[in-house]
């Protein structure tokens, strides 16, 4: 069954090792409906002006491109997503005190979007310690259910040392001992382990609705973790001149603790 942690309570040690087990945790309506509302035209903005499709073309061609125009933790209310207070203190429970922000992504699915086979997003380090964590945390903004889909996590398969696309080739099938998480409230986050294998599943046949998703990824530090992002120096300079950590997480923008890129296919 899904681990789920109500409202801001915090962490406690059945929370914690069921974590480490599982590889997984939800966080039903962590975001309030006011904040909802101030990120829904954020995202929308970031799909209809083109925001999204530029910063991809920035990623997939940097030397073409060059740096895209706006990053996503420039939208006032995604800067405050990423070092949301509740999050930030059930991350510092998981990781630890000391854990740096890897990337940021937000995105409005149409309706009747195809599912997204078996992977998982975990990044390596320079140590190669896998006992190092890095932890995505999917935001959905409109909840799930029936409309837009569902995730199906696969748990313990953090602990595999598998590339991310070893399950591909199964595409969205279902597999044994997977959990289906079908049914969240708005604004509910689902923290993954970032090597856990997961899917995301179509919505059954119907008019659907958009599904607005927006997903962060923080690592512990202890190691320089490779980034995803050609411009993701830049990225942490800006997030450090808008003081999006508060002074509460004098770790979360350092780039020390990155290698430099290395584009990967």
């Amino acid at each position: 069954m899904p681990l789920f942690l109500e409202g801001c309570e915090g962490l406690d040690a059945t929370h914690r090792d069921q974590f480490a087990e599982s590889g997984f945790l939800v966080l039903p309506g962590l975001l309030s409906e006011a904040f909802r509302n101030r990120l829904v035209p954020e995202v929308d903005r970031w799909v209809d002006e083109g925001l999204r499709a530029r910063s991809i073309a920035a990623c997939a061609d940097p030397v073409g491109h060059g740096p895209p125009p706006v990053w996503e933790l420039e939208l006032p209310h995604h800067g405050e997503l990423v070092a949301h207070r509740p999050l930030m203190r059930t991350l510092a429970e998981l990781l630890g005190p000391s854990f740096v922000f890897h990337h940021l992504h937000s995105d409005r699915q149409r309706p009747g979007i195809a599912g997204k086979p078996w992977h998982h997003d975990y990044e390596p380090n320079d140590r190669a310690d896998p006992s190092l964590l890095m932890v995505h945390a999917l935001h959905y903004l409109g909840g799930l259910d029936e409309t837009v889909g569902s995730l199906a996590v696969l748990p313990g398969s953090h602990r595999e040392s598998l590339g991310k696309g070893a399950l591909a080739h199964l595409g969205t099938a279902a597999l044994p001992g997977e959990v289906v998480i079908d049914r969240l409230p708005p604004g509910s986050t689902v923290l993954l382990n970032s090597a856990l294998f997961h899917t995301r599943r179509a919505a059954p046949a119907g008019p659907g609705h958009p599904r607005y998703f927006v997903d962060a990824s923080y690592c512990q530090t202890g190691a320089r973790w490779r980034p995803v992002k050609p411009f993701w120096r830049q990225m942490l300079a800006r997030a450090r001149e808008l003081g999006l950590a508060d002074g509460r997480w004098p770790e979360l923008f350092a780039d020390r603790h990155f290698t430099e890129y290395t584009r990967t296919v």
